[in-house]
């Protein structure tokens, strides 16, 4: 699939994911995405969330000495497809839903936003987990359609700015996967 078909079809994804369609809260189909940051075979979605907060930066002395941006945490709500706030994005990476369920992830690969304002998105893999819930299985994430959180300009950040932090709107969608083996959790509130 070339380049701009995928955007287009992300773009349309999106567009009914936040509308109506998604309004009684069934799951969307996986999306389209780039092969680097597919979802292993053998996944199957389990959640799909709409996050919006900010990517936080510290501004500190690079291995050379000069001062640089640099990536201290996440910070966003996590909201349903009906816009209701269903968990919580923060350092780690880690997404924690109310149901009590949590995973920590590390980043296998990731593909420039086609909006070059935008950070990259991403595939995670799970490297922990806590609680039980929807969260349970997970087993890889993927961060796609971000908007913003790119760092301030390199020249924002000297000398005299050094450990100050500064953060950046953003918001993203976040997909969640598990085995197609694994039974997915019992219905308690659930999310989706």
């Amino acid at each position: 699939m070339s380049t701009q078909r995928w955007v287009l079809r992300v773009s349309q994804l999106a567009l009914l994911w936040t509308g109506a369609a998604l309004a009684t809260s069934p799951l969307p189909p996986p999306p389209p995405v780039p092969e680097a940051i597919r979802a292993p075979a053998g996944e199957r979605l389990v959640l799909a969330t709409h996050a919006t907060g900010a990517q936080i930066y510290l501004c500190a002395s690079a291995a050379d000495g000069q001062s640089q941006w640099t990536l201290k945490a996440p910070d966003a709500e996590l909201h349903d497809g009906k816009g209701a706030v269903i968990g919580h994005h923060y350092a780690g990476p880690a997404w924690k839903l109310n149901d009590g369920s949590e995973v920590t992830g590390k980043a296998l690969a990731h593909v420039n936003s086609p909006d070059p304002q935008s950070i990259a998105w991403l595939l995670l893999s799970v490297v922990s987990h806590a609680g039980k819930g929807v969260l349970t299985a997970v087993t890889h994430i993927q961060r796609i359609n971000t908007h913003g959180g790119q760092p301030p300009p390199a020249t924002q950040c000297d000398a005299t700015k050094r450990n100050s932090e500064t953060r950046s709107a953003y918001s993203a969608d976040y997909y969640f996967y598990a085995p197609e083996a694994d039974e997915p959790p019992p219905p308690q509130g659930s999310p989706y």
